[in-house]
C-alpha cells in the first residue's frame, strides 16, 4: 500500500499543468464554502446586533396581549418587582422600563401620527443606541422634563429644529380624555431605519407616566443577556419565570419572526451554495482522473497483464483523487484564510440596506471558525474520493487485451 501511495503521489504530478488547474478548481470551491460561511455567520452576528441593540433588546417583557393592539391600560402587573428581579438575576446584563404610546406630534408646519415613548436616560443607554444615534443635541443631558428627542426625517417633515418648541397630544388611560403638552426638540437621531427616525419620538420615563396617567407604570421592559443566545431559545426557563401570572416575557425572535425566518433560511443558502459548488468540482475531478486513466491506459494494460489485480488499479486510482485532494484542501484553505482576512480587516459596506426588516447600520464582517477549517476540508477530500471511486471501478473493470489495444 505504501508503494501504491508513492506511486499515486507521482502519477497526479505527471502532467503538472492539468493536476494545478485541478487543484484551483477544487481550492477555489473549498475557499468559497469557507468565505461564503464566514460571511453568513457575520451577517448573522450582523443583522442581531442591529435588530436588538438599537432599540429592541434581545428580550421583552409585556402584559399579555400588549403586543397585539398596544392599548394603554395593560401595562406591566408589578413593573418594580420586576425590575428587582431581574436585577440579581445572573442571566441578565441590563434592563429598562419603558411606557410606550400612540400620539400625535405638532409643529406650526405640520402634524404626524407617532409613538411616544418614555425612556429611563440612566438605564436606557445601556441597553438602546439612542445616546450614539444623536446627531444634533443632547441625551436628556439637563433636568428639563419637558425635553423630546425625535429623528431627523421626523424633524425634516415636521420642519422644525433644536429648541423649537412641538406639541404632543396623546390619550389617556382609563378615561380615553385626549391630553395635550408643549414639549422642546433636545436632540435629533438618526438611526438610518425609517420606522425610529420618522415615527418615534423619546421623552422621560416620569414625564411620560404623568402625561398618560399612569403613575408607576411600565408597558414594556426591554433587557439583554449575558449569554445572548439565551434569547434565541423561547423554551429556556427564564421566559417561563418571568411569564407567570398576567406578564409575558419573550425573546427577539418571537419578537421579530421575520428575522428568525431569514436567518433559518440563510443556513439553507449555505447548503445550496455548497451543492452547486461541488457539483462543478466534481466534473472537474471526474476529467482530470479519466484524462490521466486514458493518458496511461497501455500502463495500466501492462499492469493487469502481469497479474496486478483489479481491486489494486481502483485503489491506485482512488489514492490519487485522495492525493488531488490533499493538494487541493491546502491551496483552498490559504486562499479562503487570506480572503476572509482580508475581507474581516477591511469590511463590507452594506450600511442601509435593509432585509428582513433590519437595516444594516455597520460594516459586515466574516467570522472564522475552527469549523470552517476542518468540517470542509473533511467534506473536499470524502467527496472527492466518492467522485473518484467512477473512474477507479472503470480502471478496474478493464480487461487488459483492451487495453493494450486502445493504446497503440
Amino acid at each position: 500500500m505504501w508503494l501504491q501511495l508513492k506511486l499515486a503521489w507521482r502519477n497526479i504530478f505527471r502532467n503538472k499543468r492539468r493536476t494545478t488547474i485541478a487543484a484551483i478548481a477544487i481550492g477555489i470551491g473549498l475557499a468559497a464554502m469557507i468565505f461564503t460561511d464566514a460571511l453568513i455567520i457575520g451577517m448573522k452576528q450582523n443583522m442581531i446586533a442591529s435588530a436588538t441593540s438599537s432599540f429592541l433588546g434581545q428580550a421583552q417583557i409585556h402584559r399579555d396581549g400588549f403586543r397585539d393592539n398596544q392599548e394603554v391600560e395593560r401595562v406591566i402587573v408589578h413593573p418594580d418587582s420586576v425590575l428587582q428581579q431581574l436585577q440579581h438575576d445572573s442571566l441578565v446584563a441590563h434592563a429598562t422600563p419603558r411606557v410606550m404610546a400612540l400620539a400625535m406630534l405638532a409643529s406650526p408646519s405640520d402634524v404626524s401620527a407617532i409613538s411616544v415613548v418614555g425612556v429611563d436616560p440612566t438605564t436606557e443607554q445601556h441597553l438602546s443606541q439612542i445616546d450614539e444615534a444623536l446627531t444634533e443635541g443632547d441625551y436628556f443631558a439637563d433636568s428639563t422634563e419637558r425635553a423630546l428627542l425625535i429623528g431627523n426625517e421626523l424633524a425634516d417633515l415636521l420642519q422644525v429644529g433644536l429648541n423649537d418648541r412641538v406639541v404632543l397630544t396623546v390619550s389617556e388611560a382609563s378615561t380615553g380624555a385626549l391630553s395635550q403638552e408643549m414639549f422642546r426638540v433636545s436632540g435629533i437621531f438618526h438611526f438610518n431605519v425609517e420606522e425610529i427616525d420618522k415615527g418615534m419620538a423619546f421623552v422621560r420615563i416620569e414625564k411620560a407616566r404623568d402625561f398618560l396617567n399612569l403613575p408607576g407604570a411600565a408597558h414594556e421592559i426591554a433587557l439583554t443577556f449575558t449569554n445572548p443566545d439565551v434569547a434565541r431559545n423561547s423554551n429556556h426557563p427564564f421566559f417561563k419565570r418571568y411569564s407567570e401570572g398576567e406578564n409575558e416575557a419573550v425573546g427577539w425572535p418571537i419578537l421579530m419572526p421575520q428575522l428568525d425566518a431569514a436567518l433559518e433560511m440563510s443556513q439553507f443558502s449555505t447548503y445550496l451554495v455548497g451543492i452547486v459548488l461541488f457539483s462543478v468540482v466534481a466534473l472537474g475531478i471526474i476529467n482530470t482522473l479519466f484524462m490521466s486513466l486514458h493518458e496511461r491506459m497501455f500502463e495500466f494494460g501492462v499492469m493487469r497483464a502481469v497479474g496486478t489485480g483489479s481491486l489494486a488499479i481502483a485503489r491506485l486510482i482512488l489514492f490519487e483523487a485522495g492525493a488531488l485532494a490533499f493538494v487541493s484542501i491546502l491551496l483552498g484553505m490559504v486562499l479562503g484564510l487570506v480572503v476572509t482576512l482580508i475581507t474581516a480587516a477591511t469590511g463590507i459596506d452594506y450600511s442601509g440596506i435593509e432585509f428582513a426588516g433590519v437595516t444594516f447600520r455597520e460594516l459586515l464582517y466574516p467570522v472564522m471558525t475552527l469549523n470552517q477549517f476542518t468540517r470542509f476540508p473533511v467534506w473536499v477530500f470524502i467527496f472527492t474520493i466518492v467522485v473518484g471511486l467512477y473512474p477507479a471501478i472503470y480502471a478496474a473493470r478493464m480487461r487488459p487485451a483492451d487495453a493494450l489495444r486502445r493504446s497503440l
